[in-house]
């Protein structure tokens, strides 16, 4: 009597044959996840990286000037242009001020401004794709049409154009950034949101009586928080980068108002009499910080992605998983 139970058992594959199901929410098929993991993020190398390197910069930035004080106002040309040396680590710029002082409060301006945008840009794209993909029809290709034309409008392009017109803040540089980004990110939620219409979770909403409103607050946003938040590293960055340029150019908001731009653009006319300490260190800190952002992103979208190489080869390297085990590249 115990041999059919036998050979049912036999046909079943065993659980470590079996593919790896997305931690969290809904199981999707492999290269269609859509749920974030903190587990599987602890797990990517990549993005730990990038996440201590973000971290040091913000407790650098926002930390380190209440342990190093500095005088970031008066100019002191007795000191100007002082090699890295006792009493200043990092020297001097042609005004006399510490480098190292002003890479830090140059810091706080490129990260607030990246934050403030990538939060703004969104909140603004998460809201507008859902409501326009679960709302469809005339509705959907009238909403689409707007992001269609911002989308057409060079963003860097105009930015110069306002700033040599008028004299930038750093809250108007935020402001056409945000309303420049968030067509991106309407744009991808909106396709998540239409292919999450037709699943079942959906449809058993509705044929519940789940309204429009709903369906739109309690399954299409929470489901696509996952791509939110891999576009928003990518809008941090961006917008790092975009300031940074401006600043370069010398169009981004007047003095007092420092970032690591302002001081690239005034220690490169300083680079040929062989003042590096006034190049290097905030294009150094300016590179660092902006893979980072992106090394996050990369991480996370392979997460939402559904490849979880990292988590794969660890379990793999610990005899967890069979070297047969499913890879989701």
């Amino acid at each position: 009597m115990a041999a059919p139970e036998t050979a049912a058992a036999a046909a079943q594959p065993s659980l470590v044959d079996r593919p790896l199901a997305p931690e969290g929410g809904e199981v999707a098929a492999a290269g269609t996840g859509t749920q974030l993991s903190l587990r599987a993020f602890v797990h990517s190398k990549r993005a730990m990286t990038g996440t201590a390197i973000i971290v040091l910069m913000g407790l650098f930035c926002f930390v380190g000037p209440l342990l190093y004080q500095t005088d970031q106002v008066t100019v002191n040309l007795a000191i100007a242009n002082s090699p890295p040396g006792p009493g200043y680590p990092l020297g001097t710029d042609q005004y006399g001020i510490d480098v190292l002082g002003r890479l830090m409060v140059g810091g706080q301006s490129s990260l607030e401004l990246g934050f403030a945008v990538g939060i703004a840009t969104t909140v603004v794209g998460l809201l507008y794709g859902a409501i326009s993909g679960t709302a469809g029809g005339a509705v959907d290709a009238f909403m689409m049409r707007i992001v269609d034309t911002l989308l057409a409008v060079p963003t860097f392009i105009l930015l110069i154009i306002v700033a040599s017109m008028f004299s930038l803040s750093l809250w108007v540089i935020i402001l056409i950034l945000t309303v420049l980004s968030w067509p991106y990110t309407a744009r991808l939620i909106r396709g998540q949101v239409i292919a999450l219409r037709s699943r079942e979770f959906v449809q058993a909403a509705r044929s519940m009586g789940a309204t429009g409103l709903g369906i739109l607050v309690r399954h299409m946003v929470p489901n696509t928080l996952g791509i939110s938040v891999v576009t928003a590293t990518f809008a941090i960055a961006d917008s790092i980068y975009a300031l940074s340029a401006l600043s370069f150019l010398g169009i981004g908001p007047p003095p007092p108002f420092t970032d690591w731009g302002t001081m690239l653009s005034n220690g490169v006319n300083n680079l040929f009499n062989g003042y590096w300490w006034q190049v290097y260190p905030p294009l150094i800190v300016l590179v660092l910080v902006v893979v980072a952002f992106r090394q996050v992103g990369d991480a996370l979208n392979d997460i939402v992605s559904g490849h979880r190489t990292d988590v794969v080869r660890r379990r793999r390297r610990f005899r967890l998983l069979p070297l047969s085990a499913p890879r989701y590249e």
